[in-house]
């Protein structure tokens, strides 16, 4: 049965090597014509039509070989003007690959397929076809890998690019939040400290001439340096919040979603707690979030999901769901806020996706691999809501 289904796999690449022998001449008409605009019309076709059918080789070589064959393109914003869409596929090299692939792929598959099917028809040949068509499917398979997929080399280097990349963004951001930290001491508990330093001197001063002066100066002082406290504190929460420590992420999420004047729904399935830099960064990735749905989203209600997905604690993605039934239309490039998000999560490996089409709803995804301390556990469903 086996040999059939890769017989079957045989006779459709050979179907397909029509295919790509048509999208190879569209290729050449189309390079040749895009200096008259016309070419660019015809490659905005013949490329979304190579991908697919590399993407069915695709299938069919991570069915032979046992193994996935991922689809290694770049992400296409389709919220961004066509040039900025033909821009990102243009630089992306998978594009480049398939196009080689588009010129070899068709006389591979058209000898691999003829001489698998003359071995089965023939009564004399169907001995040789039974024990050849398992290898040779298999090193078609191979083939295939090797144009439309990245190899384990190609993969480091990606993944050393995108740290470097990653490490620059993060020593950029954490340069401006030690520039946000050093001015809002300067403009706020200093300026306060400074103040209060004056009206206890003035209260000293006053002591012996005016003590009622003297005790309305202590008094201001006392208000004084509440308000250092609070600015202090405020810093400090910027840097770790105090109930992310205490109560981990799901209890701090709880408690940011009870200060949403939105009803705040929240659901955890965490059977211990992240590393303690992962849990601040998701953290903060969903308080930008909530954030972006009090100020702009209109929404009646809102809804957070956090999960750890994977064979087990020590292994998976820590995931953020955020999600509301607002207006929609939110641009993570619009603001600072979602960059910042971004920045500090790359430097775990972690993404952020955001699918907000007009009229909604919205839903944020933050996901980091990571592992869970499972010493520490965490409620696996809590829901909490602001005021309805």
């Amino acid at each position: 049965m086996d040999r059939l289904r890769l017989t079957g796999y045989a006779v459709a690449q050979l179907i397909l090597a029509v295919v790509l022998i048509a999208l190879a001449a569209l290729w050449v008409v189309g390079g040749a014509l895009i200096v008259v605009w016309v070419g660019l019309g015809i490659l905005a076709g013949v490329v979304p039509a190579t991908r697919w059918v590399a993407n069915v080789h695709r299938a069919m070589a991570a069915s032979t070989l046992g193994q996935p064959v991922p689809v290694p393109y770049l992400p296409v914003p389709r919220d961004r003007g066509f040039f900025a869409r033909v821009r990102v596929v243009a630089a992306d090299p998978m594009t480049w690959r398939d196009l080689a692939w588009v010129f070899i792929a068709p006389l591979v598959g058209l000898v691999v397929s003829i001489v698998l099917l003359v071995l089965l028809v023939g009564v004399v040949t169907t001995p040789i076809w039974w024990f050849v068509t398992p290898p040779l499917m298999t090193a078609r398979a191979y083939f295939d890998r090797f144009f439309l997929a990245y190899s384990r080399t190609e993969k480091l280097e990606q993944r050393v690019q995108t740290l470097a990349a990653s490490r620059a963004d993060l020593v950029d951001h954490s340069a401006a939040e030690l520039r946000r930290l050093e001015r809002d001491l300067h403009d706020g508990a200093q300026a306060r400290l400074v103040a209060l330093s004056m009206t206890l001197g003035m209260a000293e001063a006053a002591f012996d001439d005016d003590p009622a002066r003297a005790r309305q100066l202590v008094s201001d002082a006392r208000e004084t340096t509440a308000a250092a406290i609070g600015d202090l504190r405020s810093v400090v929460r910027g840097i770790h919040p105090p109930v992310l420590a205490d109560r981990g992420l799901t209890g701090a999420v709880q408690a940011m979603a009870l200060d949403m004047a939105v009803p705040v729904r929240v659901e955890a399935h965490l059977d211990g707690r992240p590393p303690a830099p992962v849990e601040s960064a998701v953290y903060f990735g969903v308080a930008e979030c909530l954030a972006n749905i009090g100020k702009h989203s209109g929404a009646d209600h809102a809804w957070i999901t956090l999960s750890h997905e994977g064979a087990g604690p020590e292994d998976g993605v820590l995931r953020a769901v955020v999600g509301d039934d607002g207006r929609g239309g939110a641009d993570p490039a619009a603001g600072t806020g979602m960059l910042g998000v971004m920045r500090r999560l790359a430097a775990f490996d972690g993404t952020m996706s955001v699918s907000s089409p007009a009229g909604g709803p919205t839903l944020v995804t933050v996901e980091v691999p990571c592992t869970l301390d499972s010493g520490s556990s965490s409620p696996r469903t809590t829901p909490s809501s602001g005021p309805a």
